[in-house]
């Protein structure tokens, strides 16, 4: 497994992981707090306290860690997954800095520290989707393992 499966991979699980803890409401302190954003009452749960979360933002991360682990099957699904998230999380970075748009339109919370969350992943999907070399002539050297070695000489 390359470096770039291994990071879908792993930031499959990790967001996958955030979806499933983001709907246990024993983990999110304060639950169902109700918080006014430009003038927009949500209803919020933090997850560890850190996390400000809605179900549709845990429904975005189990799609961003399900697309991640099957990405992470190929070498060429894998780095365009590093592009994509990279794209994603550097809008929503964005987003979650501005003031007017902060919460998405009162659907997901994209300020605090998931703003801070999104920054470092988009940072981090760069370089695995675009500067880290994906190791292809290294594959193309070796023949697969279950290959039939062939004789192209010519005999008489």
């Amino acid at each position: 497994m390359k470096r770039g499966q291994l990071y879908a991979f792993v930031t499959g699980i990790f967001f996958l992981t955030l979806s499933i803890l983001g709907f246990i409401p024993q983990l999110q302190n304060p639950i169902n707090a109700i918080e006014v954003h430009n003038g927009l009452s949500i209803k919020l749960g933090y997850v560890f306290g850190l996390f400000p979360t809605t179900p549709v933002l845990n429904t975005v991360y189990a799609i961003v860690g399900i697309l991640g682990l099957v990405s992470s099957i190929g070498l060429g699904g894998s780095r365009f997954y590093g592009r994509g998230l990279f794209q994603f999380f550097a809008v929503l970075a964005f987003l979650g800095s501005l003031e007017p748009t902060n919460t998405f339109f009162g659907f997901m919370p994209l300020f605090g520290s998931n703003a801070v969350l999104y920054g470092l992943m988009s940072i981090v999907s760069f370089y695995f989707g675009f500067i880290d070399p994906p190791g292809l002539l290294e594959i193309a050297v070796q023949p697969p393992e279950n290959a039939i070695g062939l004789d192209n000489s010519i005999t008489e």
